[in-house]
């Protein structure tokens, strides 16, 4: 028998080397290689394993019927909304967050409700030991739940436990990187055993039809741990994201091969666990400062559930040689183009100033239909001119100034007049689109120099003195 192979695999991407080294080549991080056993202690030569003939299998059309897949309910509506109504069975999904953020605490009230329900389900910890989960369990008022708990971390025991009488309908591994199996030869939490652990597990989840959950660290960048080629593995992966100082939290599908990408789920942490919150907007502008400059109401759309979140933007004298420019919630790279269109075709000099922009709540834009609503705000800040309390802005912005239309108008409209909105700041051509208004007097614009030129004018109304300082800044605008 031929010695096992040793190499330097990087913990951070899996790349592998034959000799040790300081960065790794494929991620550029630093102090991540270790040694480990890429061949496993029961590999053998090639030489001397057996040669197996190839069998033939039968090919298939593009036409023909395909059932759709079954799908499990969870019993919580904002976690079905994401995985695309319910858990496939035979599928696999991949939840990752930050520490602390309530990866358990979800899991926990999902895998009790759906024990209530009569279903099997399993949840196995190798973090925790089950006294722990009994406690978060008797916390979240879930203790009568036929839950059957486990802190194992042997791949080849749980498997071997859970193919025991009726194949369970939901197994929880929590986490990944605890995991552990005999085929390899490295410590856990190693990429070759993250990628051996999860491979035995999927294999189960396919060949018994039960769903299974698996949940991941995260590095400090928010990325999940451990080698990327678990992410294609999985059938689902999905963030859990939240600020520790605010008490929501969203579930986000990054990929998901039976649902939608765009779909978010919203929760509310509360000392018995995570409420479903039905209308995010409702949350999102609970806070909200009525009349403050620098403040923008932008209707945006999560998927095909519309949000309206409130943009904050605040405009100062710099003290510094290069300005400063600090994003949270928001694209950056999206930001310097809006800045870079007031400057060039509206006239807004804002090279002098520092330019802070926050979307209120820790929620996370990505979607350009907020360029209007962050222009709105960066020029009321800046101006010192409070927008209208009852409107909202979407649309997005072209290099050339010009406000472009964005999608599902109706939507976002109809959200906008249930949350008491009177009008609304929209793309000019958008107006066809905007069926169902719901009685909304509609603004229209067509360029983002008409959009300034009328905040200006609000400025300077504001003012008590003839000639502002609002005057000076958007004189460009008087013609």
């Amino acid at each position: 028998m031929a010695k096992n192979a040793l190499s330097f695999v990087c913990q951070n991407c899996g790349a592998a080397y034959n000799k040790w080294q300081g960065k790794c080549e494929s991620c550029s991080e630093w102090n991540t290689l270790t040694e480990e056993d890429t061949t496993g202690a029961t590999s053998m030569p090639a030489n001397l394993r057996p040669k197996r003939k190839g069998r033939p299998f039968a090919l298939e059309s593009l036409t023909g019927s395909s059932p759709e897949a079954p799908r499990l309910s969870s019993g919580m509506t904002e976690l079905d909304r994401v995985t695309g109504g319910g858990f496939v069975r035979g599928s696999v999904l991949l939840v990752g967050g930050d520490p602390g953020i309530g990866k358990s605490t979800l899991l926990t009230q999902a895998t009790s409700l759906m024990a209530r329900a009569g279903h099997r389900v399993v949840y196995i910890s190798g973090e925790e030991a089950v006294a722990q989960v009994r406690l978060r369990a008797a916390r979240l008022g879930l203790a009568d739940a036929a839950v059957q708990l486990a802190a194992q971390t042997s791949v080849e025991d749980i498997i071997a436990t859970l193919s025991e009488g009726t194949p369970p309908r939901l197994v929880v591994i929590d986490s990944i990187q605890t995991m552990w199996t005999d085929t390899v030869e490295s410590a856990p939490g190693t990429v070759t055993q993250v990628r051996a652990s999860a491979q035995a597990l999927i294999r189960f989840a396919k060949k018994s039809g039960a769903a299974l959950i698996l949940v991941g660290h995260v590095t400090k960048d928010g990325q999940i741990a451990g080698p990327r080629v678990v992410e294609h593995m999985v059938d689902a992966v999905m963030s859990f994201e939240g600020e520790g100082s605010q008490q929501f939290r969203i579930l986000r599908a990054v990929k998901n091969r039976f649902g939608p990408t765009d779909e978010i789920g919203v929760f509310e942490m509360t000392g018995l666990g995570l409420r479903e919150v039905s209308n995010p907007s409702e949350l999102f502008l609970s806070e909200r400062d009525l009349g403050s400059p620098g403040t923008a109401v932008f209707a945006g759309l999560e998927g095909t559930r519309p949000v309206l979140v409130e943009l904050q933007a605040l405009v100062v004298p710099t003290t510094l040689g290069t300005p400063r420019r600090a994003v949270v919630g928001w694209e950056s790279s999206r930001l310097s183009m809006v800045l870079a269109v007031l400057e060039a075709h509206c006239g807004v000099k804002l090279s002098g100033y520092d330019v802070y922009f926050n979307v209120a709540g820790g929620l996370r834009i990505n979607e350009p239909a907020a360029d209007m609503a962050a222009a709105a705000a960066l020029v009321s800040s800046l101006a010192n001119a409070p927008l209208p309390v009852d409107a909202v802005y979407f649309g997005e912005i072209s290099l050339s100034g010009a406000v472009r239309p964005v999608a599902q108008t109706s939507a976002r409209l109809k959200e906008a007049a249930k949350l008491g909105f009177g009008r609304a700041i929209l793309p000019e051509t958008a107006r066809g689109d905007a069926v169902g208004d719901a009685g909304l007097t509609l603004n229209t614009v067509g360029s983002l120099t008409s959009l300034v030129a009328d905040i200006a004018a609000r400025g300077r109304k504001a003012t008590a003195s003839g000639k502002s300082a609002a005057d000076k800044r958007f004189a460009s605008q008087d013609g």
